[in-house]
């Protein structure tokens, strides 16, 4: 369909409208009136007949009838069907008519995504006029919808392009992560930082919020880490500095959680400092696990705010996952367990259960898992990063 200079729909055939009624008469009168107005029509005179139609081809109005076969007075089967064309396409103007409306069915069909309520007998030019109107706004809500998907999805390509697209080659393992925002942009980010000597920077972090807001901040605190990191800072250091660059813009009324690591030039000792972020996991050859815990609160609240390193000791067959809380408070897509969370327990054994595994292979085998459990429906940002030596 054409668009305007303003982005407004110009089409250029005849709007489409199908017309559900189960009353044969109803529907020829209707289809009369609004082809004399210039608007194709075609019909439908049961509920699948709707379901089969709204398939088949695509509608600039659908005009229904509220009462079917099933229960000619209530109008529940028709406010069933509103409900799942709704659901299928929100865009799609929708009016209703029926000989039997109330207050209560009018409150409740707009509720359900009707656009308008109309009663039967209708006033023809009154009718021709609303559905006119109904047409051109659905117009201009697609026609808007369409260019806020295309900005989301510039928005999740840059986004993804600042993201680090290939871990620095080093000798004595290897790097891989996956984001998944639940929006087209979001809050969390990770980093793979080349540090000279062979030793690398891991760091993740969470913005609070979802998404565009969050992904600005993002993109700010990601580009302070990267700026600091290339002086030899320490993570204890970076996190002191990444604090202070988010205090310094305090009125965006954001903060984020993070983490921040450096792995020495033989992968065998591991540096951290958390700043309120979930403890990483460190799964070892032998199926023990640690949490990497501790170092101060989260960034972007106190200026001045100090942070504790810790250190450890790391060896061949170790797995270190880094992650965001959008995997451990993922909810269970089973509506009856929908309180449910993924949780750190069960995160941990699905490390264990794979520590064999690359780390390319056990990011997919993580994600897979959380998926799994949600059904495929993420309310959060999913970020994993995992190193394996």
């Amino acid at each position: 369909m054409p668009f305007d200079c303003q982005g407004i729909a110009m089409p250029s055939i005849a709007p489409r409208i199908l017309v559900a009624d189960d009353q044969a008469d109803v529907v020829t009168a209707l289809r009369l009136l609004l082809k004399r107005e210039g608007f194709e029509a075609d019909s439908a005179s049961t509920v699948d007949d709707v379901r089969r139609s709204l398939a088949a081809r695509p509608y600039d109005l659908l005009l229904m009838d509220l009462n079917y076969a099933r229960d000619t007075t209530s109008g529940r089967e028709g406010l069933d069907l509103l409900s799942e064309v709704h659901a299928q396409d929100g865009s799609l103007p929708v009016i209703v008519m029926t000989g039997w409306g109330s207050i209560d069915t009018a409150v409740e069909a707009m509720r359900r995504g009707a656009r308008t309520f109309v009663h039967k007998p209708w006033d023809n030019a009154v009718l021709a006029e609303t559905v006119r109107r109904e047409i051109d706004d659905g117009h201009r809500r697609r026609a808007a919808d369409a260019h806020a998907a295309r900005e989301r999805d510039e928005a999740q390509r840059i986004q993804r392009a600042l993201l680090p697209a290939t871990s620095p080659p080093f000798s004595w393992g290897a790097v891989a992560a996956r984001w998944t925002p639940a929006s087209g942009c979001g809050g969390d980010c990770y980093d793979i930082l080349p540090l000279g000597g062979g030793a690398i920077g891991l760091t993740i972090a969470d913005v609070a919020g979802k998404g565009l807001p969050a992904a600005l901040v993002m993109a700010h605190l990601q580009a302070s880490v990267r700026a600091f990191a290339t002086e030899g800072q320490s993570p204890a250091q970076l996190a002191v500095r990444a604090n202070d660059a988010l205090c310094r813009n305090a009125s965006v009324g954001r903060f984020a959680t993070f983490f921040c690591s450096v792995i020495d030039d033989d992968g065998r000792s591991l540096t951290w400092c958390t700043a309120g972020h979930n403890a990483p996991i460190l799964v070892h050859a032998d199926g023990s696990a640690d949490r990497l815990e501790g170092g101060g609160m989260v960034l972007g609240i106190m200026p001045g705010a100090t942070f504790t390193e810790r250190r450890t000791t790391l060896a061949p067959g170790d797995r270190l996952v880094l992650f965001t809380d959008g995997v451990t408070e993922a909810t269970a897509g089973d509506s009856e367990q929908h309180d449910d969370e993924f949780g750190d327990d069960r995160l941990i054994e699905i490390v264990r259960a794979n520590r064999t595994l690359g780390a390319p292979a056990l990011v997919d085998a993580i994600i897979a898992d959380v998926t799994r459990f949600t059904g495929g429906t993420f309310a959060d940002d999913v970020t994993v990063v995992v190193l394996a030596l």
